[in-house]
């Protein structure tokens, strides 16, 4: 555990602005493969780091030491840093400074006392011996028990100061069946906000789940091929939320935007259907917490809802101090570091299609020849929007009715494009338990939404 109290070094600062973020990230992570403990690993890395803005650079140091020696040692070094780069390149651009102080204090430890990691292995082989018992069928079997706990003391020059310390914890279920000499696997995250401890209390809470989880994977084994080609689709909470993230979030990053992405033309113009608001939430929706809070960004911002879509069209771009400065537009308190060591970047915190008012069955009764698509596995998208995602569990729908389940397949489009097909959108909201983004630094997110329909490309075989 870090010390809470980091306002006593703000003597230490330059006449520059300056951040200090002192960090201890700790997780555990334990996987069983076929019953067998292969991975069974615990961890802490902490450190400080010091950021310094003068005329346009910013200086950068980091310690992995956080005694007052190391802490002043980075100011110094964060400060000189800036004084040599000024000398190569002084830009003579400035940063937006938020127009108050923030003061931020949040803390989502469990109030429950902490298991070792014998019992968490415990834990994993009663799931274990409940999927052995229960389904011969099932020709392998991973269990992944990961857990995060991030700790961070922020204080800025300007007064600014925050303490968090944000869990999150997860329980991977990976199952394998053969049919005709074929791996059929299937996986399912549970967990999200919150310690080990608060997560997963009851073993049992997760044996009908797997027992679902498993009749989804003999669906999948005796499935057809989708129908390559242009189709009407309900795209689940799953997916939906990965197009949401990965194929307009990521072009609506004010540094991607400075970059080249397609969202630099859009702003202002109408890129989806008027159904369609998109927003990057900041910690809550109707006073329930999102995935991954953020009251406090790691340059001492506070965090702001940002509405990047209105009733379709494109409003806003997610900002850090300089992008704001140079978009003359507001601080949305976007910037995020995932270790001590690494500097802010501007990163979406919970981003979703806002909810509509259709019912799923609905959604689904109007399609006449189509699918409907739940879980995505890998996939990519680019700057100008243009997607392809990996989909590992849908249904055929045939005269408004699921038909058969389908085997692993593609979609692909333009997501703004896409957006502009959408013609119904669920009246519920469905986070994903473990997003995580890799832009230049892992860090986890808030992904999902409602289910939306729309029409888009499919690989079939």
């Amino acid at each position: 555990m870090i010390d809470k109290d980091i306002s006593l070094y703000s003597s230490v600062f330059s006449k520059d602005y300056t951040e200090l973020r002192i960090q201890e990230n700790r997780s555990i992570n334990i996987t069983l493969l076929n019953g067998d403990v292969v991975s069974n690993d615990s961890s802490a890395r902490s450190g400080v780091s010091s950021r310094t803005f003068k005329d346009g650079n910013w200086g950068f140091s980091s310690n992995p030491n956080i005694s007052d020696e190391a802490i002043q040692s980075v100011v110094k070094s964060s400060t000189d840093n800036v004084k040599f780069l000024n000398k190569r390149d002084n830009k003579g651009c400035g940063i937006l400074l938020p127009e108050s102080i923030t003061d931020y204090q949040f803390d989502y430890s469990s109030k429950k006392n902490s298991n070792n990691q014998k019992f968490w292995i415990d834990y994993l082989k009663s799931i274990d011996d409940y999927i052995v018992n229960k389904y011969s069928k099932v020709t392998s079997r991973t269990l992944v028990l990961s857990s995060l706990d991030m700790e961070k003391n922020l204080l800025t020059s300007i007064g600014s100061e925050s303490y968090s310390m944000t869990p999150r914890s997860l329980l991977y279920i990976i199952l394998t069946i053969e049919k005709n000499n074929e791996p059929i696997e299937l996986m399912e995250v549970f967990g999200g906000l919150g310690q080990l401890e608060d997560n997963f209390d009851n073993v049992e809470i997760f044996y009908p789940k797997i027992d679902s989880l498993v009749e989804k994977l003999i669906q999948k084994s005796i499935g057809v091929h989708a129908k390559a080609g242009f189709h009407d689709v309900v795209l689940d909470a799953d997916l939906a939320g990965i197009l949401a993230h990965e194929a307009i979030g990521h072009t609506t990053e004010a540094d991607l935007v400075m970059g080249g992405s397609v969202a630099k033309d859009y702003l202002g113009k109408m890129v989806a259907n008027e159904l369609v608001s998109l927003t990057d939430y900041a910690h809550s929706i109707n006073d329930e917490l999102c995935p991954v809070p953020v009251f406090i960004d790691d340059e001492g911002t506070k965090a702001q809802d940002v509405k990047i879509i209105e009733n379709g069209i494109l409003k806003k771009y997610m900002h850090n101090k300089d992008s704001a400065n140079e978009f003359k537009m507001n601080l949305t308190g976007n910037a995020r570091a995932f270790k001590y060591s690494d500097e802010p970047l501007i990163r979406m915190r919970n981003t979703a299609i806002s909810k509509g008012k259709d019912k799923l069955n609905d959604m689904i009764s109007s399609i006449d020849d189509g699918y409907y698509l739940m879980q995505s596995s890998n996939g990519q998208a680019d700057s100008t929007s243009e997607f392809m995602f990996g989909v590992v569990m849908g249904y055929e729908i045939k005269n408004g009715r699921l038909g058969q389940a389908i085997k692993d397949t593609t979609i692909s489009g333009i997501a703004f494009d896409v957006l502009k097909t959408v013609s119904m959108i669920s009246d519920e909201m469905v986070w994903s338990s473990g997003g995580m983004c890799g832009k230049k630094q892992l860090i986890p997110v808030g992904m999902g939404g409602p289910a939306i329909k729309c029409k888009l490309n499919i690989g079939g075989r």
